[in-house]
């Protein structure tokens, strides 16, 4: 299949638009459909995707630019593939936002958005590369200028993404995996190998293995499960490249040990397993994590959103799994941006946060102020001590003392300070710094990171910084929106990429409705004071 633009977006004299009467065109100009027709569909570049198709002369691609704006309006609506390209045949509006109005056949057919797809995930499996992001934070960029927003102010978020499986309790895992490679077997005409596993293609046998025992039996059951997996890694050995072959590798590697020649669970004793451990078969590159209580198994997404006084737009994104922290994203986010011209302000909360992280975006040109610090408690006084430019030695304190002596630790980062002790116990501060009293002296100490919490925590009580952190609160309503409106713990699909794809359609229908709300006076924000200037 060959790539070719398409050029047949503009209304000809016989186009079907012309049918319509004056009300109906009116309607129509109101809707979502104007909006989209007029400042989305133009700006999707098309010639991204051409990398996908051969350069050979052949059938030509459906129109890149139709597939991407039915995918936006899929999410933006809450539709299935085939009702997506029913709605484009039967609904004039969808007609009108993809520019096919002039079309004698809607050029969608029912498998044309699986196939296009199909060819991202390849492509990024080859090459790394995802156009599909490159896509959409391009039209999201539009779409900030078209909302005339700067970029100078941004906010920063996370979210837990559920991956859409079930949770497993160890046993239904290991039978899920050993069926899954019998099933493999007797599908390929290898069933002279599973004997005497063939119950395990039975539909109903799950149910009768797992849930039809007394709990007195499950140590049996677990024993018959460990025995017919090793029967299955014997047999099967010339399959290290077939997929159920490597998940069943995979899951008995995890979850069980061989002590004395018999294979047996994992406990406690063996030491903890990974978060990385498999959670289901059925998306094996979904992972676990337990944040403020909560068990999660699946992905996480980091949000950054361009703000102003016109409303806001989401204007990158990152997807991993879910063992991923904040900081981590934070930092491939910096690592990845280039030096902003103007001076940018991005706002996130405490898990962000960090010496490295700051001077990794000051290099950027981009203050990082978090809006909360996580750790020990400081005081503010502390902000006050005066240190060298490589922190490992105190110069002053807070009452412009200079230390007796001061000892760098460099294992922990501290500087150990004395001072006379007369010079500790007759200071003002000393209620702040805690010094250790001794019989001479009084010893302190301290650190240039506690020095910059300290400065920090000052920071957070003037009226600028509380103006800020208003402001961050903005976007903590995004995981909010993308959980109750766009579904992204509901998607029907497996693994990372995939699951990254779809929820990048998320992100650009979020993107679409921010403008549609903008377009119609329902996107501006209330004046901040931060704004001005």
């Amino acid at each position: 299949m060959s790539f070719r633009i398409n050029e047949s977006q503009q209304i000809s004299l016989f186009d079907s638009f012309n049918i319509l009467t004056p009300r109906e065109q009116k309607v129509l100009m109101d809707s979502w459909a104007k909006v989209f027709a007029d400042e989305v569909f133009p700006t999707i570049d098309e010639k991204r995707f051409a990398v996908l198709y051969s350069d050979k002369a052949s059938r030509p691609n459906t129109p890149v630019n139709i597939i991407i704006g039915a995918l936006i309006l899929k999410e933006l609506l809450n539709l299935s593939d085939d009702e997506v390209v029913e709605s484009l045949m039967m609904d004039f509006r969808f007609r009108y936002a993809l520019h096919t109005t002039s079309f004698e056949e809607q050029p969608l057919s029912d498998k044309s958005l699986t196939h296009f797809r199909q060819r991202c995930y390849d492509y990024e499996e080859t090459t790394g590369i995802d156009l599909y992001h490159g896509c959409v934070t391009d039209l999201a960029k539009a779409t900030a200028k078209l909302m005339k927003l700067d970029g100078r102010i941004r906010r920063m978020d996370s979210l837990m993404v559920e991956a859409n499986i079930r949770k497993l309790s160890r046993m239904e895992l290991l039978y899920r995996c050993i069926s899954k490679m019998v099933k493999y077997l007797d599908k390929n005409g290898m069933s002279d190998r599973i004997f005497p596993m063939d119950h395990y293609c039975d539909d109903d046998d799950f149910n009768q293995f797992i849930y039809h025992s007394r709990s007195s039996e499950t140590e049996d059951r677990i024993a018959i499960l460990l025995r017919d997996a090793d029967l299955l890694l014997e047999r099967c050995k010339d399959l290290e490249d077939v997929t159920e072959y490597q998940l069943l590798v995979r899951c008995i590697s995890e979850q069980t040990i061989v002590e004395n020649g018999t294979r047996r669970l994992k406990t406690k004793s063996d030491g903890m397993m990974s978060s990385n451990v498999m959670q289901s078969p059925t998306d094996p590159d979904a992972t676990f994590r337990e944040k403020a209580g909560k068990q999660h198994r699946g992905y996480s997404a980091n949000i950054e959103e361009t703000v102003g006084t016109a409303g806001s737009v989401v204007t990158d994104y990152q997807f991993d799994q879910n063992n991923v922290s904040d900081s981590s994203f934070l930092k491939e986010h910096l690592e990845n941006m280039p030096e902003q011209q103007k001076k940018t302000i991005l706002l996130t909360d405490g898990a962000y946060g960090g010496t490295d992280n700051t001077k990794m975006a000051a290099a950027k040109n981009i203050e990082l102020i978090t809006t909360d610090l996580t750790g020990k408690d400081v005081d503010v006084v502390l902000g006050a001590f005066s240190f060298n430019e490589e922190g490992t030695k105190v110069l002053l304190c807070p009452a412009g003392k200079q230390p007796k002596s001061c000892t760098f630790i460099r294992q922990s980062g501290m500087c150990q300070i004395s001072f006379e002790r007369d010079v500790c116990t007759n200071c003002p501060y000393q209620s702040h710094c805690k010094p250790k009293v001794f019989k001479r002296v009084c010893k302190v100490k301290v650190s240039k990171t506690m020095r910059e919490r300290a400065r920090m925590k000052a920071r957070m009580n003037t009226k600028k910084f509380k103006n800020l952190a208003r402001l961050r609160n903005g976007v903590e309503t995004i995981p909010s929106i993308l959980k109750n409106q766009y579904n992204v713990n509901k998607m029907n699909v497996h693994g990372k990429q995939r699951c990254k794809f779809f929820f990048g359609c998320k992100i650009a229908a979020l993107n679409f409705n921010k403008l549609f709300r903008f377009r119609n006076g329902l996107g501006h924000y209330a004046e901040n004071p931060i704004f001005v200037g």
